[in-house]
């Protein structure tokens, strides 16, 4: 072949290369102008028109990307108004849930927050939108290792992950000013409200598997839990090491 006709062909090919590189980045430009959108109508419709009223949650839920918290498959389904599966039997909790978990720690900036069960990292992501001291535990190892790379790839330096039994809590960096447990247990673990400081909130789903469940805000008040907001839920359960299952 002619040196002329080679580059010919090479401009050709070159052109045909920018131009799909060109439509496969005005593609992912639009998809993430549709989850944008798509966030803020969640924020609106699934949240602030359904009692979610700190502005400070609102505006974290409406920028951590929770399409990035689902498997691929499911991306599309992110913000229903619904939980999602994340794989090893575990869930993404509804976006008003999330919500109202975050607004019931009343975190404020500068707070130290444990969380229990992180999951994909989703709710660990919106309470990094409201202060910068997050901890949060995830048994599973498997997990655990995929949250912490996919925070920190979003960029949630903020966020430490470790993998370890919750029920013990993180009492390396305790006191806690809030905790949030996003699966249910039978009964608070003694070990959260000795790592919760005096006036903490600690917020968590009560109740066996299958069972009816309520979700609870207690504060620390002279030593002791005292209730100050209730509602049903269904979650599912806190996993613990086999070896320390409790015998039936």
């Amino acid at each position: 072949m002619k040196p002329a006709l080679r580059l010919i062909g090479f401009m050709c090919l070159l052109a045909g290369c920018l131009a799909l590189a060109s439509a496969t980045t005005a593609f992912a430009t639009h998809r993430l102008a549709l989850y944008a959108e798509a966030r803020q109508y969640m924020v609106e419709y699934q949240l602030h028109r359904r009692g979610i009223s700190d502005p400070r949650v609102l505006a974290a839920m409406g920028k951590a990307p929770r399409e990035c918290f689902v498997p691929p498959g499911l991306a599309s389904l992110a913000y229903g108004d619904h939980p999602l599966p994340i794989g090893a039997g575990q869930t993404i909790s509804q976006p008003y849930i999330v919500a109202l978990m975050s607004e019931w720690a009343q975190l404020k900036p500068g707070d130290k927050v444990l969380e229990i069960g992180t999951g994909s990292g989703y709710q660990a992501a919106v309470l990094g939108e409201l202060t910068d001291k997050v901890y949060t535990i995830e048994i599973r190892e498997d997990l655990a290792r995929e949250a912490a790379a996919r925070l920190d790839k979003l960029g949630y330096s903020q966020v430490h992950v470790k993998c370890a039994d919750g029920y013990l809590g993180w009492e390396e960096v305790a006191p806690f000013d809030a905790i949030i447990v996003t699966a249910a247990v039978p009964r608070v673990p003694p070990l959260l409200t000795e790592q919760l400081k005096e006036g903490g909130r600690l917020v968590i789903p009560l109740g066996h598997h299958g069972c009816p469940q309520t979700m609870v805000r207690l504060r620390k008040v002279e030593g002791r839990l005292k209730e100050e907001a209730r509602l049903p839920v269904r979650f599912v359960p806190l996993v613990r090491p086999p070896v320390l299952e409790p015998a039936e």
